[in-house]
Parts: structure tokens; C-alpha cells; sequence
């Protein structure tokens, strides 16, 4: 009797264990659409970039500061105008969706972007992280993490190089 009711308890936590819902995931709809957003930020597709947000997104780039999408493609033009290409690396980017205890959908992504200022021609590379909520297939808040220090002294040397541009233009 002893037997039969330890396998009875095994079989029953081995049940238990069975019918634990699915909280990680490699592939989703969320994930794709976190992918055409990458997409769309790299071709420089604003609008099909912002289709991806809800209307009451929430945007935090190394911030505690909010902001909204359409102050977000303000930020990027202005940054993204020194560089002459810039994109994630295709190869070794990690994407993942987590449904965690409170029933919230997020997807993360780790991956490396690199540019090609357009002044200096130095290429840089950082290692960025993404963590999305989505709601309704609708992304309602993005977190993103990067090392800001080699991007601020790009635009510094940019903003050096033609400067001195223009003053040896300025001498002819």
C-alpha cells in the first residue's frame, strides 16, 4: 500500500508539473513585430515604425523619462543623421517573449548596433537591450538600454571633423 501511494503521489506531481502554462518563448506574433520595428527603424520607415505602438506608448531610452513615439523619431533622425549606415547586426541577435507572473507580455532583445559616422567614417558598435510590453499586439511600453559614451564622443569627433571642414573651406 505504501508503493502504491508514493507512485500515486509521483505520478500526480509529475501531472502537476505537466500542466504548467508556457511563460518563455522563442517565437510569437509579438516577437515578429518587435523584428519589423527593427526593420522599419533601420529603412528609416517612421510610420510603419510607429504602427507598431499603441496611441498611449511609453518610450524609455537610458531614462526615467517617458516619451512618446513621435518625440522618439525626432530624437532618432537627429542622432541618426551623422551616421552614413547604421542597422543591428543580423547575425547573434537574441530575441525572446516572456509572459510573466502577473499576466504581462514582454519581449526582449539583445543584439549589437553599428554605424558609420558620416564625417569621421569611424564605426561603432553597442550592445543594446530591448524589453517590450505588448498588449493587444501593441507595444505600450519599451525599455532600452545602451552605452551612450562611444555614440556622444562620435558625435563629438562629427561635429569636430566638420567644423574643421568648414574652416578649411571657409580659408580657399
Amino acid at each position: 500500500m505504501k508503493k502504491f501511494f508514493l507512485l500515486a503521489l509521483a505520478v500526480t506531481m509529475f501531472i502537476a508539473c505537466q500542466n504548467k502554462p508556457q511563460r518563455y518563448f522563442d517565437a510569437s506574433p509579438e516577437i515578429e513585430t518587435l523584428k519589423a520595428g527593427i526593420k522599419a527603424y533601420e529603412a528609416q520607415d517612421w510610420d510603419a515604425w510607429k504602427s507598431n505602438f499603441a496611441d498611449s506608448a511609453k518610450i524609455f531610452h537610458n531614462t526615467n523619462k517617458a516619451a512618446a513615439p513621435e518625440q522618439m523619431v525626432v530624437g532618432m533622425k537627429n542622432m541618426l543623421s551623422n551616421f552614413s549606415s547604421y542597422g543591428f547586426a543580423k547575425e547573434g541577435g537574441i530575441y525572446e517573449m516572456v509572459i510573466d507572473k502577473e499576466g504581462k507580455t514582454w519581449v526582449n532583445f539583445w543584439g549589437n548596433w553599428g554605424g558609420k559616422a558620416n564625417v569621421t567614417e569611424k564605426q561603432l558598435v553597442i550592445p543594446v537591450h530591448l524589453t517590450v510590453e505588448f498588449v493587444n499586439g501593441k507595444i505600450t511600453q519599451e525599455y532600452a538600454y545602451y552605452d551612450t559614451a562611444g555614440i556622444n564622443k562620435t558625435l563629438k569627433a562629427n561635429a569636430e571633423a566638420k567644423a574643421a571642414q568648414e574652416a578649411e573651406t571657409s580659408k580657399e
